[in-house]
This record gives C-alpha cells, structure tokens and sequence, in this order.
C-alpha cells in the first residue's frame, strides 16, 4: 500500500499513510517466536483499508483486508485482543490520527473471511473500532444522574468505570435540565435516552432531539439544527462543493486539476427523498397525534403536530420546505392536517423527583407537543432527500458537515454549465462516510442527507377537484344483482 509521507499533493486521491501498525496483545509486543518487536507494520500486506464513520452509532469502526504470506495470525498470533495505530491524511489536511504518540489507537475485535488464495498466501479480513466501542460493551451505568443533560453525557463519557474516553466531546449545550436514573445499562444505550430528551439551545428552537456520534476528531453531542446552521442562526458554511461533471476534463477553462478533481463526484445515486409521501405520513412526519397521560393527576392531553404549521419554529438544511400545503383530496385537507396519520399514547407524570416537570425536564404540558417534533425531525433526517456519492479521498471531511451539491439540471445541461437543480442540489449534512484506501488511491463515499428543498415549490390554493360524494343509500349494489 502506497503512502509518501509529505505534504505535497501530486494527485486528487493522494494520501500519506507511513505505517499499520499491529500491536499483539502479550507483554511489550512480544512475538510467539521470541521476538521482541512492540508492533509489527503490515502496511505492504493491506490490500484495503476501510474506516467508517457513522451519524446513527456511536463509535467508529473499520475493516483491513490483510493478504497475508507469513502466518501472521498464527505466528503473532491474532486472537482478537490486538491493537491497531496509523495516521491517514490528505497531504496538507488535517489527519485521522489512531498512533499512541498523538492520537489514540483502535481496538481489533475480530478476524472474518479466512481463505487461501494460492499456495503460501492466505486472505482475511480484520475488523477494529475504537476503545470506546468496546468499554460501551464491557460496562454498565446503574446511577442516578442530575443538572443539565450534555453535562449528564459528559460525565458518562469520562467515566472512569464507563467508557473512561480522553477523547474531545463536541457537545452543544441543552436548554433543559432535569435528574434521570439509568436502570443498569450500556452507557451508549443511556447517552440514547438522554438524546430523546435533549432540548436544543437555539432560541428559535421548539424542537428535540440530538445525535450521539464519533468521528475522527472526537465524539459529538449535539442537534440537527445545530449542524445546519450557527449558535446566532446563520447557517453554516459548506466545508465543500462538490459537482457531477466528467472527471476527465483537461481544457484550459479547468484551472487547478487537483482542485478540480477533489470536488468532482465519480458517481451518485439519490437512496430515497422526501417525496415518499406514504413513508412519511405512517411515520407521522406530516401529522402525529400524541396522547399523554398524565400518570401524577390521572388526566390526558392531546397534541397535534402539524408539519406546515410548525416547520418554520426549526431549523432546516436549505430553509424550504420540501412538500407544500396544497390538498390531496376531496376534503382540501393537506398531507399535515391529518393528525391522526400516527397516533401514539405516551405516559408522563410530574414530581418523580420532587420536581414539577414532565419527561423533556420542562414543563409537563409540553411533553406531547415536543415528542411530536422530535418524532417528525428524527424522520426528516432519516426519511427525507439521501444522497450517496463517491468522491476523492478528504480527510478534512468528518460526519456531520455540511457539503453544498452543485447538481445541474439534466434540461439546462450544456456542457456541464446550467442552472442547479431546484429540488435535489443544495445544501446537504454528512451522515455515514467511508474512508476507503487501496495500494493506488484514496476514496470516500459519503451518505448525505437533507430535509428541505434547493428552491421553494410554488403554492396552490385550488380544491382538489372530482367527482361527488358517494351517496351510502343509493349507488350500493346487492352482488346477487349484478
């Protein structure tokens, strides 16, 4: 595997990557023959290198495949319990940094996909993540925590009886406080139950909801608004531009080939869009009716959430909303105004530790309105616009960055100039990478997601139009009539 080691950039798609290092699990590294190496470099042997980084878990994981002519994984030998170091950039940009000198190492947890391919060479894969991943299945938390709820998350990240990390926390402070008792479990599984109730510190805000995620730089706490734009509610800028053109392009109106590459898409498909109208109306990301009973003073609320009436009190990738209120049928109603498209029943109380708030730490009347749009923005995310694209190898780039998708409209085509598309370009956040490096280059392919449209679609005030209500005494027919 190739890796020069300086920081000049001769093509889209270099890298520096000095060594791989393998760290075996008996005393100082020692090796099973006598040998007295700390680790053993099998750069040369790594036919592909796979990081991933990804919104929705909470740790980073990875794959090497190793071909392998010297049984190193009965000489070592390899038993899962190995640690892995590197440090992999893009000459100039910032490193993903696993060496035990300035970064911390990742963890092997298991060999898969053993086979020989020819006399004297075998093939397996290794899988690593970070340290965290493992303490996450190692430890438990059966404590009551108390104050604010990114304090709550910062405490168990630092944990020494946790997951003891002394990695960077990336959080955004919560506007909410309140004392939660963790019913003996993983530590991720309570960092869970505090995002559900996390209420974001935006002013604007009425939503909740945050995401708890690794990246290279360190673990992050923090809402989808707050990805999307800055702590005053200006958005936030593009950390790159990215465009579908032909990457072989060598006229003179190029400039900068490298440059022209890095931002460059070989390839892109869109996974879904928000134009699943079915999907999101059984989500409730339109309408969600959400009965709270009140378990303290034995009363119920009811609380509608109405996508169009409440999308502007948050914030959205491109600010425009992707479906318009116009009727879908005979009734002029629109896609929100059917509350009862998704109808949950969520039991609350007051004073459960002598304090009189509901389940968000806030008042206990909010408690339905708040878990409606937690519900709805957590579906924007996942069910809304996805795009997966492949580009060149940045390791500036990590997992919640906001990238702008210069995608032209196929009509106003010419030449790979026109007008961007009105719908699906625009402003997008990273949500899963996958950093992919061969003996020949550096690859990424990121999962992008957005929850707003490029331009805004024009508004319709005319009914739906067609025939008369159906009569129920006079258009029935007996079958033994027909």
């Amino acid at each position: 595997m190739a890796g020069k080691g300086n920081q000049n950039i001769d093509f889209a798609g270099d890298f520096n990557l000095s060594s791989i290092v393998l760290h075996s699990h008996l005393n100082k590294g020692r090796l099973a023959d006598g040998g007295n190496k700390v680790g053993v470099d099998i750069k040369d042997m790594v036919q592909e290198f796979n990081i991933y980084e990804n919104m929705f878990k909470g740790a980073i994981t990875g794959s090497l495949v190793v071909a392998d002519a010297t049984n190193l994984i009965g000489s070592l030998p390899i038993q899962g319990t190995e640690r892995l170091s590197f440090k992999l950039s893009t000459p100039g940009m910032p490193d993903i940094d696993c060496s035990p000198e300035s970064g911390h190492p990742m963890h092997i947890y298991k060999l898969t996909d053993k086979k020989q391919s020819s006399d004297g060479l075998q093939i397996y894969v290794l899988h690593f993540c970070s340290r965290e991943f493992l303490r996450n299945l190692r430890t438990k938390t059966s404590k009551a925590y108390s104050g604010r709820l990114d304090q709550m998350v910062n405490s168990i990240l630092g944990d020494k009886d946790l997951l003891d990390s002394r990695k960077k926390l990336f959080y955004q402070e919560t506007r909410n406080q309140d004392k939660i008792v963790m019913p003996n479990v993983n530590p991720f599984t309570a960092i869970s139950m505090l995002c559900k109730r996390a209420l974001s510190s935006t002013d604007k805000s009425s939503g909740a909801g945050y995401y708890f995620y690794e990246t290279s730089k360190g673990f992050h706490f923090r809402s989808w608004e707050s990805l999307c734009v800055k702590e005053n509610g200006t958005p936030r800028k593009p950390k790159q531009t990215f465009r579908y053109m032909p990457m072989n392009i060598t006229d003179e109106n190029v400039g900068d080939k490298i440059l022209h590459d890095f931002t460059s898409v070989e390839d892109y498909r869109f996974v879904n869009n928000f134009h699943d109208v079915a999907a999101n109306t059984a989500l409730g990301t339109y309408g969600h009716r959400v009965i709270t009973h009140n378990i303290y003073n034995k009363s119920y609320k009811i609380d509608d959430y109405h996508y169009h009436n409440q999308y502007d009190e948050t914030y959205h990738t491109d600010l425009n909303v992707p479906i318009v209120d116009t009727p879908v049928d005979f009734d002029n109603k629109n896609l929100s105004d059917y509350a009862e498209s998704r109808v949950t029943v969520q039991p609350t109380t007051q004073f459960a530790h002598n304090e009189d708030t509901g389940a968000f730490g806030v008042d206990v009347s909010l408690d339905g309105k708040l878990e409606g749009s937690r519900e709805s923005l957590v579906n924007q995310t996942i069910a809304g616009t996805k795009l997966v694209m492949t580009v060149k190898g940045q390791s500036m780039l990590e997992v919640g960055d906001v990238i702008f998708f210069d995608l032209i409209s196929v009509e106003n085509r010419i030449n790979s100039v026109g007008k961007p598309d009105p719908q699906y370009a625009g402003r997008y956040i990273i949500t899963k990478i996958r950093h992919r490096v061969t003996k020949d280059d550096y690859k990424m392919v990121l999962e992008c997601s957005k929850d707003s449209v490029f331009k805004p679609y024009q508004r319709s005030s005319g009914s739906f139009k067609g025939k008369e209500p159906r009569n129920a005494q006079g258009t029935s027919k007996d079958i033994k009539d027909y």
